[in-house]
């Protein structure tokens, strides 16, 4: 297979000063890319800001021969996005990827978990996502390309113990992944998730002593650029770590028809039958599901 290159294309990568969203913006701009790194220089559970973080990588992009632009937005502050994305339109022209990478955290067990905890990681994981796509999304109708990636998480894809807030978020991504790549097609607007395992500020509690060398986020970051890639797939979610990559699908079994009056003692008789069925697959859009079910009822009476 050819080369996966960049040039002449343009990528915002958020909270890009360290980390994965670092290593993502240096890959990006060895293969071409010009790049905007974004990071407002704030601590793991998103206090504080600075402008070094978002420099330094800018200035280490430049020093490589390459083309960046710093930028100290926060990504929940829809005027910032706006005028980072009027920026790089005036300096380049065109945006071509977003790579929604910022995130926070605020651990804390679901009982004793504060609203404010809550609603914060939310905000960054979540809102900053729908803030920073719909600020390029009609940059990338208008010229019929873009490449769009969610940040996702196993802590949304499986669960995690202390992190029903970020959880939450990172399963929300996907929803929003969903719907943006049957929305976006026509304009060849691919939409993918990443659910990284990788050594950063934010997992460096939680990872036995030994493991940041296996887990580098450059071994991620491979991931990362195939879903923004010219010839990316769209509606996927891969799963990478140490080097080890996968694919996550949410599937459905095939289902059974229970007649027109179905009873919940109905569905715990043959529960096996429902939840263990060969053949489950992915579905391409939730009336996919609907005319499944609508076709099995109409075939059954």
């Amino acid at each position: 297979m050819s080369e996966i290159r960049f040039d002449g294309q343009v990528a915002i990568v958020t909270g890009a000063g360290g980390g994965l969203g670092r290593s993502h913006a240096l890959a990006l701009a060895a293969r071409g890319a010009r790049v905007v790194v974004n990071d407002p220089g704030s601590a793991v559970d998103g206090t504080g800001a600075g402008s070094g973080a978002a420099e330094a990588v800018a200035a280490e992009i430049r020093a490589a021969g390459g083309e960046a632009l710093a930028d100290t937005a926060s990504v929940t502050d829809a005027a910032a996005v706006a005028a980072m994305v009027a920026r790089a339109m005036d300096t380049w022209g065109r945006i071509d990827i977003l790579i929604n990478n910022a995130g926070i955290l605020r651990d804390k067990s679901f009982a004793r978990m504060e609203d404010a905890q809550f609603e914060a990681v939310l905000d960054v994981h979540l809102r900053d996502t729908w803030i920073c796509t719909r600020a390029v999304w009609p940059i990338m109708q208008a010229q019929g390309y873009g490449r769009i990636l969610m940040t996702s998480s196993s802590s949304g894809l499986y669960g995690n113990f202390g992190q029903a807030n970020y959880g939450a978020a990172k399963l929300a991504v996907v929803g929003l992944m969903n719907t943006l790549h049957i929305e976006g097609a026509k304009h060849d607007i691919r939409v993918n998730a990443l659910a990284p395992a990788a050594a950063t500020r934010m997992t460096e509690a939680l990872l036995p002593e030994g493991a940041a060398e296996a887990l580098s986020p450059a071994r991620v970051t491979p991931a990362a650029l195939f879903l923004v890639g010219r010839d990316a797939p769209s509606k996927t979610i891969i799963g990478a770590g140490a080097g080890v990559f996968s694919v996550v699908r949410i599937e459905e079994t095939p289902g059974l028809y229970l007649g027109p009056d179905p009873t919940p003692e109905a569905i715990a008789d043959r529960w096996a039958e429902i939840s263990t069925q060969p053949g489950a697959e992915p579905l391409e859009a939730a009336w996919a599901q609907t005319r499944k079910f609508a076709q099995m009822a109409t075939q059954g009476e």
